[in-house]
């Protein structure tokens, strides 16, 4: 499989994941002066017919770089991208700035909102903690479409997923302001139908915390941790309140 090329332009150079009817591989464009790198996801059987119309949907994505039959197979080539994993950038105990964390967050929620005319069973699979990749050099997050078989999958899953991954990012912490918590309340209780609401959901929300980090910024230490004290009272007064 090394050494293995698909339709004579792609050389193989890593199998990621192979299961029955399907293949995850990452190849260089032979025919590519720069030797480009991509990733192709290959299916046969049932996952032939089952793909070979979603690929329509996608002529919009910047990664795509078309699809084609190669005997047996229907295989779907995109661009590579950089970065880690989600889970090797955020996680407890990380010392991203906010300042940070809401610029990673809004890029995250636009790539969602991407997913928005693509199937849920391939939307889900993108946001994957695998395929979620941050590029802290070129300061981006961009999805590995590494587009694994699911099925079952509803626009209502896709937002659950994407919940999940941007709690990663927003995770609460002792800085955390109000407005903040609040939002994440919001995404806990599972309103979102789909990736446009879940998109809407932080339009809502993302100028408001962003006001209330600068704020708590102005003041000085002691007044600055009253005040996240005093929101945390107000804000268990009201779910309190709510029950």
């Amino acid at each position: 499989m090394e050494s293995m090329l698909v339709r004579e332009r792609y050389k193989v150079v890593r199998v990621i994941d192979s299961q029955e009817d399907y293949a995850f591989v990452e190849a260089v464009d032979i025919l590519d002066r720069e030797m480009g790198g991509c990733v192709l996801n290959l299916y046969e059987g049932p996952l032939l017919r089952r793909y070979l119309s979603c690929f329509d949907r996608m002529e919009g994505c910047s990664a795509y770089q078309g699809m084609f039959l190669n005997g047996e197979s229907l295989v779907a080539v995109f661009q590579d991208c950089g970065g880690k994993p989600i889970d090797q950038v955020f996680y407890q105990g990380d010392s991203h700035s906010w300042q940070d964390r809401l610029y990673y967050a809004g890029q995250f929620f636009q790539e969602v909102l991407n997913l928005s005319d693509l199937p849920a069973d391939v939307a889900c699979a993108l946001l994957l903690s695998d395929n979620v990749r941050v590029d802290q050099v070129n300061r981006q997050i961009c999805l590995r479409f590494h587009m694994v078989p699911m099925e079952g999958m509803n626009p209502r899953e896709v937002a659950y997923l994407a919940c999940d991954q941007v709690r990663k990012i927003m995770r609460p912490r002792m800085s955390s302001p109000k407005e903040e918590l609040d939002f994440l309340d919001e995404l806990d209780q599972g309103l979102c139908a789909n990736a446009v609401q879940f998109y809407a959901l932080w339009r809502n929300w993302g100028e408001k915390i962003q006001e209330a980090y600068e704020a708590l910024g102005k003041k000085n230490f002691v007044r600055r941790w009253c005040g996240l004290l005093v929101g945390r009272i107000k804000r268990r007064f009201t779910r309190k309140k709510r029950r």
